[in-house]
């Protein structure tokens, strides 16, 4: 049987979060990495903290089945419920459809678009979610 534990050590969660995004180590960051027997297979970041506001960054291997609901309740509770934070922001390069595609299923919306500011030239979308919108809080 598999066995799916969350691993709480941002350094590790880190090194694995920037193999799928140029995320920078930024002093403060927290991170919840989700393993499969041991092996990390999905890592969350947050940066930006202002106590109002926290940046999150995921990163996950493609085609695991890692969005399990306890997980998902771990990654959206720590900013909303244990940090206070009204709301959680990402970005993600216009070009990039998995990405956005996965955000917005989450329930994120489009809130601007930078443009020219993508790596490859192209835009970078702005998504946010507000605690009220968030539906992996549980009872809360």
């Amino acid at each position: 049987m598999t066995a799916w534990t969350r691993t709480y050590d941002a350094e590790r969660v880190f090194s694995f979060v920037r193999q799928f995004t140029p995320l920078q180590w930024i002093g403060g960051m927290q991170g919840i990495g989700l393993e499969k027997d041991g092996v990390l297979v999905a890592g969350v970041m947050y940066e930006g903290f202002n106590g109002h506001n926290v940046w999150m960054h995921v990163g996950a291997v493609p085609g695991k089945r890692w969005m399990t609901k306890d997980y998902l309740l771990a990654c959206f509770r720590y900013p909303f419920l244990v940090a206070g934070c009204a709301y959680v922001r990402g970005y993600v390069e216009a070009s990039n459809e998995a990405a956005r595609r996965f955000d917005e299923h989450l329930g994120f919306r489009q809130e601007a678009v930078l443009k020219g500011a993508a790596s490859d030239g192209g835009d970078v979308i702005l998504y946010v979610m507000h605690r009220d919108e968030c539906r992996f809080l549980g009872d809360k």
